[in-house]
């Protein structure tokens, strides 16, 4: 059974959700586009766990994800 995986392309942006081919580098015909529905998804995460998340990033900087609510 093939591994169902998350990736952000690197010449699209477009985030996608589905298994990769046997090589690992190349998305199989049964990949989705979740570019609009991803970050709501976590959006909603941290927002239910009051939380952010920390990560590092392949380019050797430390990130940190947050939601801010917006006054008007």
């Amino acid at each position: 059974m093939s591994k169902t995986i998350t990736g952000c392309s690197p010449l699209t942006s477009t985030i996608f959700v589905g298994t990769l081919l046997k090589d690992g580098r190349r998305w199989s015909a049964n990949k989705k586009d979740i570019t609009d529905t991803a970050p709501m998804a976590v959006a909603q995460h941290l927002i239910q766990l009051n939380e952010s998340i920390e990560f590092n990033h392949n380019n050797g900087k430390k990130y940190r994800l947050q939601v801010v609510e917006i006054k008007d």
